[in-house]
């Protein structure tokens, strides 16, 4: 691919940075919206992830977020629209139940899947006759895509295989020199992506758990089912970002146990110090109520905790930036306590299992 001679960083000022009409008129947010016009891939941030957005009306646009990533071309992008007036550019005959969660969870962390119209870029929905959108609910997001006039393709701002960007920083650290522009707008809130949900079927299905959580779309449309390419390896053809590949991953090799509390501790103490034994810089993922003990438990070299396991929105913001932290680290081999899977568990769950490849232990 054609690499950039430097990847501009974009700063915008503190005190506009909540009012989407002044953002708009930023320079930082004119230029990068030039560049998006012009076919180039900007990142920015969601109140999700950080995200690398390109035209999703240009083929020649979308493939070079392909490219940056390196990631595989039949793994289908999420649109982001700026306002419910270029919802009909991207998608047509939007079922009831899809208006119904538009109005209640957009702008906001929710994906719906809808029929696509012909004006999508075809590298947008890996030839799919569907595709996701959503309304992202952060300023700059929202001041950028407006600006630009085109709805915009983004999946997360990493390089395929990855955690996923929550600061613009772990966003240079994989594609500087790869992509034309980066707007930081500081560490993003949820820290997962969104929710994707298939409304083209009845009852709708979660392709892919996240911000929204399955108990607040049944409080607004009714029942949904859960798609079972949740697992790893499930599918061959994907109908959303992150359920083929592995995805999330830090570079040691991560193993999550689960069971009652006092077997999971002793598994993980074992398999640390088998690990330690074969020459491996290990690491244990915790939470708050666990990390006193590892600290002071010479198994792990490095413990790193992601919060309180009863504020699992605290969990999710933190997680992709302890998986990095482990790699920052140079950790080989590590062990993770688990979560419910109910709420924004299933969420966290969905990406620690995607992150670990599938090994889980229950003891």
């Amino acid at each position: 691919m054609d690499l950039h001679e430097a990847t501009q960083v974009w700063i915008v000022d503190n005190d506009v940075e909540n009012d989407v009409e002044k953002i708009q008129s930023c320079s930082q947010i004119v230029d990068a919206a030039c560049l998006l016009r012009d076919g180039e891939v900007v990142a920015f941030p969601t109140e999700t992830v950080y995200g690398l957005g390109a035209n999703a009306l240009s083929n020649e646009s979308v493939e070079k977020i392909f490219l940056a990533k390196g990631r595989p071309s039949d793994n289908p992008l999420i649109v982001h629209i700026g306002d419910k007036g270029q919802l009909s550019t991207v998608a047509r005959d939007v079922p009831e139940k899809g208006d119904r969660l538009m109005e209640a969870f957009w702008p906001g962390p929710l994906t719906i899947i809808l029929p696509k119209t012909d004006r999508v870029a075809s590298l947008v929905t890996a030839g799919l006759d569907s595709v996701g959108v959503r309304m992202p609910d952060h300023p700059l997001a929202l001041a950028l895509i407006r600006e630009a006039g085109v709805p915009i393709a983004a999946p997360s701002a990493n390089r395929s295989g990855r955690p996923s960007p929550t600061t613009a920083d772990h966003v240079m650290t994989d594609l500087n020199g790869r992509v034309a522009g980066v707007l930081d707008g500081g560490p993003t809130g949820i820290g997962v992506e969104s929710t994707v949900i298939d409304v083209t079927v009845d009852p709708p299905v979660i392709l892919r758990p996240g911000g929204v959580t399955k108990e607040q779309l049944e409080e607004v449309i009714g029942p949904v089912e859960l798609d079972p390419s949740f697992q790893v390896g499930a599918v061959e053809t994907p109908r959303a970002p992150g359920m083929k590949y592995t995805h999330y991953a830090p570079e040691g090799e991560m193993w999550l146990i689960e069971g009652t509390p006092g077997h999971v501790r002793v598994r993980q103490a074992d398999m640390l110090r088998a690990a330690k034994e074969n020459g491996l810089r290990t690491g244990v993922l915790v939470t708050d109520a666990s990390a006193a003990y590892w600290e002071q438990n010479a198994d792990a070299d490095v413990v790193l905790s992601v919060g309180s396991a009863d504020h699992l929105d605290q969990v999710a913001q933190q997680l992709y930036a302890v998986l990095r932290k482990f790699d920052e680290e140079k950790v080989q081999y590590i062990v993770s306590e688990t979560f419910p899977r109910v709420g924004l568990g299933m969420a966290v769950m969905n990406r620690l299992e995607k992150a670990a490849g599938g090994r889980i232990l229950s003891v």
